[in-house]
């Protein structure tokens, strides 16, 4: 929305004559736009899964004060290892960056990149440490390894951290959501969903 607002002459040419008015109208929209997304929420928290909030978090809070990030942490090697291994697994579909004609070596180079699907929240994480201090109290990192090895500890820590009343997780009776569509991304990153917590022989506690 912010990229489409900014190339629009029309708009552009208002910032000329009443720029804080219209500067004042373009914020009051994208707030109710994000509002009126979720007017039917009826929940006190609503939680929103996209890995590109980190990135734009500053944006974020200027139209959502309260708004909180919980930022998931991997072993890169496990996050490297899993996407070789799904696209081993559907070697005759390519990516949707057309990654699929690299060799391994090629193609982990290639996800590395800063604008790839692990470089790039690699390189926002880096600028974590430049934001201001009140922005990065807005966010909590969680490692994976600790969520599978501890996840009532870990939640129950969540949930204290983003002021909610707790709730007891039982990591063998998990509910699950609604399946998100693999294909957009060609079936190389599934999200696969389980109805409890398996310890994997990889993850150290």
């Amino acid at each position: 929305m912010r990229r489409m607002v900014s190339d629009d002459t029309f708009f552009l040419s208002q910032l000329d004559h009443s720029f804080e008015r219209s500067y004042a109208h373009l914020t009051s929209a994208m707030q109710g736009f994000l509002k009126g997304w979720h007017h039917d929420c009826e929940k006190p928290l609503m939680v929103d899964k996209n890995r590109a909030w980190l990135h734009a978090i500053e944006l974020l809070l200027h139209l959502e004060p309260n708004a909180k990030l919980i930022v998931c942490l991997r072993e890169l090697g496990q996050i490297y290892g899993s996407i070789e291994a799904q696209h081993q697994r559907t070697i005759l579909i390519d990516f949707i960056d057309h990654l699929a004609d690299f060799d391994r070596f090629g193609r982990a180079d290639m996800l590395f990149a800063k604008d790839k699907a692990i470089g790039a929240p690699l390189i926002s994480l880096h600028a974590v440490l430049d934001l201001p201090k009140d922005v990065q109290e807005r966010l909590y990192f969680l490692r994976f390894e600790d969520l599978m090895a501890q996840p009532a500890a870990c939640m129950s820590h969540i949930h204290a951290w983003l002021g909610v009343a707790p709730r007891e997780i039982d990591p063998e009776r998990l509910t699950v959501g609604i399946q998100e569509s693999d294909s957009h991304y060609h079936m190389k990153y599934t999200h696969q969903q389980a109805t409890r917590i398996a310890h994997h022989p990889s993850i150290t506690r």
